[in-house]
């Protein structure tokens, strides 16, 4: 494929990403986010594996020698399920999403230089922050009253959670360990951890038409598919550019309140939109291949 293929489908897998708030609002009445979160993983996780399984290589593949990352992995993939929802309704959408999202970069980069001593590129750093601006514009709705600082520590734990998963998988990954097995394996785990959510929270909105089809759309698309394209590009990537590129999420999910919810964004969310996309273009021209 192509040089740009890698970020082109990590961009690609932000665009599924940012679908999942829309959705959820089309969504039947009855669902709570903890609900929905685990739902979503059990789907998305079996679709994984699935994938895994049609997939397999000739001589199958060796699960055990990276169960230490995978297991690793899943743990952080059911911790940002976990902050990510308890944060949001301690910090409303708006600012959680700011901090959840927009933190991942940053920690990314310093787990990367804790782990390498180096490897971030000035592009890199000028994208990311671009973007960051770019995504705070976006986010900026005015007013409001004193932040939730609990809810904003949980949401940076949700940043912390999405990079750890992600290096978790690109760590199987350097060890031999081909994309869609990594992605499936760190899902999979995940799925398992928060199994015991899926009898405690109420899912009688799955019998419904509506609920079944956020049910698959997530399960499916968002996470299937998603971590499909997101492996793709974190096999070929550093590790900090595929987590900044996913920055893109809340572009796509801005259009998609503006084009479908019939929400309205200001003249600072259009420049913010503009900014996200030239950050997004400069953070992409870090496709060096990275270390785990």
């Amino acid at each position: 494929m192509r040089k740009g293929a890698p970020a082109l489908a990590v961009l690609g897998a932000s665009a599924l990403f940012g679908t999942t708030g829309t959705s959820q609002a089309l969504g039947p009445s009855g669902t709570t986010p903890l609900g929905v979160g685990a739902v979503r993983l059990a789907v998305g996780g079996a679709a994984l594996l699935a994938l895994a399984l049609v997939q397999r290589p000739e001589g199958g593949r060796r699960w055990r020698p990276h169960l230490g990352a995978l297991l690793a992995g899943g743990a952080a993939v059911a911790a940002y399920q976990l902050c990510w929802f308890v944060g949001l309704r301690r910090t409303g959408v708006a600012l959680g999403t700011l901090v959840g999202i927009g933190s991942g970069p940053v920690f990314a980069g310093l787990i990367q230089l804790l782990r390498r001593r180096g490897g971030l590129s000035p592009s890199w750093a000028l994208g990311t922050a671009l973007t960051l601006a770019g995504v705070a514009l976006l986010g900026d709705r005015g007013g409001g009253g004193a932040a939730d600082r609990v809810g904003l520590l949980i949401m940076a734990g949700a940043g912390l959670s999405y990079a750890a998963y992600a290096q978790s998988a690109k760590a199987a990954m350097a060890g031999g360990l081909d994309e869609i097995a990594a992605m499936a394996g760190v899902f999979g785990a995940g799925a398992l951890l928060l199994a015991p959510l899926l009898a405690i929270e109420p899912l009688g909105w799955l019998a419904t038409p509506r609920g079944a089809l956020l049910a698959l759309h997530l399960g499916l698309l968002t996470i299937g598919l998603a971590y499909w394209l997101y492996g793709y590009g974190l096999h070929r990537l550093p590790v900090p550019t595929v987590v900044t590129l996913t920055l893109a999420e809340p572009l796509t999910a801005a259009a998609l309140a503006v084009a479908v919810l019939g929400e309205r964004l200001g003249r600072m969310g259009w420049a913010g939109a503009a900014v996200v996309v030239a950050g997004l273009l400069l953070a992409a021209r870090n496709t060096g291949q990275g270390g785990a």
